[in-house]
C-alpha cells in the first residue's frame, strides 16, 4: 500500500495569489477545515511546502 498523508486546510484563500489558490485546489481543497487524503509524493509535498499557511499536515500513514 502506498503511503498517504492527511492534509487539512487551516487558513482562507481570500485575498491571497491567484497562484495559492491554484495549489489549494489543485490539492483538492476549497473550504475552509476540509481534510484531504493524497498520495505521498515529491509533488504533492511540493505543493503543501508552498502554501505552509494556508494548510497543515494531520497525519501520515503508511
Amino acid at each position: 500500500m502506498a503511503k498517504t498523508i492527511v492534509v487539512k486546510q487551516v487558513g482562507s484563500p481570500i485575498r491571497r495569489p491567484e497562484i495559492q489558490r491554484q495549489t489549494l485546489i489543485g490539492l483538492g481543497l476549497n473550504k475552509m477545515h476540509r481534510t484531504r487524503e493524497l498520495e505521498d509524493t515529491p509533488a504533492i509535498r511540493g505543493m503543501v511546502a508552498k502554501i505552509p499557511h494556508l494548510v497543515e499536515i494531520i497525519e501520515e500513514r503508511g
